[in-house]
């Protein structure tokens, strides 16, 4: 269960805010000052904060700061509450590190969306900067894909899918939670469109890209390849009884 902390200096909209992520299968810690905020921070490690900017004693900018700054804090997603005509405050949030903002007065159902998707790219890039598999070396610091040994330019689609499929080597991922994952919750394409930028994949990871395997009719997955023969085994029995990530 994720665990979101929310900072707000009004308690209907903290009420609002955490009976919905509760719903939503979060666990949700409230705040309505900086330095509670901050002691809850500190002492429940939530996975993600929602962050007003009109607050008592500093604002929300002075405490995204404080989360920056701190080495164990700096690496939790951040999304601001902002006021709509507070244009100059959403940037400059932006700039210190947000990963978003949501404007006031806001929908709920938009919210919650913006909180899975902050934390699903947190689950991307999350503390381990370099994945390997088959041949294929993916850096999130550098921004960079070898296969084989050889730089291959990538879309930041592309990009994203590998490193999915990368974080998930073994599992079979459905296109339908491709779609979700990748090109995000209110993408309106079809799963032929995962179709697509798996066959182009394929063909920039050239001679490793025999390790993305196709499970008919559900999705993919990155199978690690067998030593003994250097090419993926046999699916495995999680797979063959239906069960799909």
């Amino acid at each position: 269960m994720k665990r979101i902390l929310v900072i707000d200096d009004d308690q209907d909209i903290l009420d609002l805010v955490a009976y919905n992520l509760s719903r939503n299968g979060f666990r949700c810690f409230t705040a309505q000052k900086c330095s509670s905020g901050m002691d809850l921070l500190m002492t429940e490690n939530p996975d993600l904060v929602i962050l007003d900017i009109m607050l008592p004693g500093f604002n929300g900018l002075t405490f995204l700061e404080e989360i920056k700054n701190n080495a164990s804090t700096s690496a939790i997603p951040v999304i601001m509450l902002t006021a709509k005509g507070e244009e100059s405050d959403r940037i400059l949030g932006l700039e210190m590190g947000a990963d978003d903002y949501v404007p006031k007065p806001f929908s709920v159902r938009e919210l919650i969306l913006r909180v899975q998707r902050s934390l699903d790219r947190a689950e991307l890039s999350d503390t381990n900067p370099r994945l390997r598999c088959n041949g294929i070396s993916l850096d999130f610091d550098r921004y960079e894909v070898s296969a084989a040994g050889k730089e291959v330019h990538l879309t930041a689609t592309e990009f994203k899918l590998l490193a999915f499929l990368l974080r998930n080597k073994g599992r079979v991922v459905s296109r339908s939670r491709l779609l979700e994952k990748v090109w995000g919750y209110q993408f309106s394409g079809t799963t032929r469109t995962v179709d697509t930028h798996i066959q182009r994949l394929r063909d920039k990871l050239d001679s490793v890209s025999h390790g993305i395997e196709t499970v008919r009719g559900v999705g993919y997955k990155m199978e690690p390849l067998n030593p003994e023969n250097g090419w993926p085994g046999k699916t495995s029995q999680l797979a063959k009884a239906g069960r799909v990530y």
